[in-house]
């Protein structure tokens, strides 16, 4: 009865369902479940990083906890009275690139703490939320989630979902697990302990309705990236450098713009510029687009510090229309900027960076968030009731 009390007791007040936020980050769960329309109180959010609660005060107006959530306890969680945990642990633990050490990562230990205290809580939470990379699926580690959420009585969903199958060209799929501890059930209980490729559920479809990323047939994936906006919708610079630089010089005469703001302007641009001496070293390594693609590469952490395997780079000229390829030089490659890596991710426009947070920290930053257009509608899905 004790489920069904304090459930009954939110509707009975038309209360907001309170939320903790763990892995807060720069705060892209928050902006997901405000973009989700789900009534919502954000009790609390905790995040190690002091730089990472910058951004999320500067945007929030709230500093998250800065503690090792090791130190919480049963009776810490207690007192907040949460309905919903949404979780967003640490990937390295589970990533191709990682050491791949699992529970064994000490990163891994905080995560396994939270879940092992929810037995132990007198009012567990009715709902959590768990994103992580793909690969968290076959981890150990998942293996004792799932052993711990099936004694304490919850159901389980979980998806494999990108942007890609939103209409955003941006290739990052990643690992959600949806849970709801009993009564509580989802609007498709057939699907109840599966493993989801597609957002089909989500809209009410049947799941095989619609195409995941991983989609081997040219032309289902033809027709996912079709769906996609291209990639200019999200850029910040539209035209080239060079076509910059000019509209610039013009701009001087036509409107008075001094002198020394217009060489700021072009200084702030020429940072994004990829200098030709990594182009000549590692050009055959790069991921190239161009502002009409429908599809680029995920940006990691070390996105502006290395240029091997970190995200895509963009070509500022337009496509040649003969059959002649453009040399790498002539291409004008630059890297996304933070705002326009923040547009992929999906964050809102009012989305900003303190001054003082550097290129590299806010590269990193983004690199370590997630898709608002992905979570957003798996929380709204996760929040409704049948």
């Amino acid at each position: 009865m004790e489920e069904k009390s304090l459930l009954w007791k939110r509707e009975e007040e038309e209360a907001a369902w309170r939320v903790l936020e763990f892995y807060s980050g720069i705060g892209g769960m928050r902006y997901s479940i405000i973009k989700a329309g789900v009534n919502a109180t954000m009790v609390q959010a905790f995040d190690i990083n002091d730089v990472a609660n910058d951004v999320y005060q500067h945007n929030f107006g709230h500093r998250p906890h800065q503690g090792n959530i090791q130190t919480l306890s049963a009776a810490d969680l207690d007192s907040y009275r949460a309905h919903a945990w949404l979780l967003s642990p640490p990937c390295q633990p589970y990533t191709r690139q990682g050491l791949q050490k699992d529970s064994s990562d000490a990163r891994a230990s905080s995560f396994l703490k939270i879940l092992e205290l929810i037995p132990q809580t007198s009012q567990p939470p009715l709902m959590l939320f768990v994103e992580n990379v793909v690969g968290f699926e076959t981890s150990d580690t998942h293996g004792k989630m799932v052993e711990i959420l099936e004694k304490t009585h919850f159901v389980t969903q979980e998806f494999i979902l990108s942007p890609l199958q939103f209409g955003v060209p941006y290739s990052r799929p990643r690992y959600f697990c949806l849970a709801k501890r009993k009564p509580l059930s989802f609007h498709n209980p057939q699907l109840n302990q599966q493993l989801l490729w597609a957002p089909g559920p989500l809209y009410g479809h049947d799941e095989n309705t619609t195409i995941s990323e991983n989609d081997q047939l040219p032309e289902n994936l033809d027709k996912l990236l079709q769906a996609c906006e291209p990639v200019e919708s999200f850029l910040e610079f539209k035209n080239s450098f060079n076509q910059l630089e000019l509209e610039s010089s013009s701009m001087n005469v036509s409107s008075g713009v001094s002198e020394a703001s217009d060489k700021t302007i072009l200084g702030s641009l020429n940072q994004y510029i990829v200098p030709l001496s990594l182009i000549e070293r590692w050009g055959n390594a790069m991921d190239i687009i161009y502002p009409d693609s429908k599809r680029c590469c995920c940006f990691t952490k070390s996105y502006y510090r290395y240029v091997k395997g970190t995200g895509s780079l963009l070509a500022t000229i337009q496509r040649r229309t003969d059959d002649k390829p453009s040399s790498l030089e002539e291409l004008s490659l630059r890297y996304f900027t933070p705002r326009e890596v923040a547009n992929l991710h999906s964050f809102p426009k009012d989305f900003q960076f303190p001054l003082h947070i550097s290129l590299r920290q806010r590269y990193a930053l983004l690199g370590n968030s997630l898709s608002v257009a992905v979570v957003a509608p798996l929380l709204h899905y996760l929040f409704t009731e049948p």
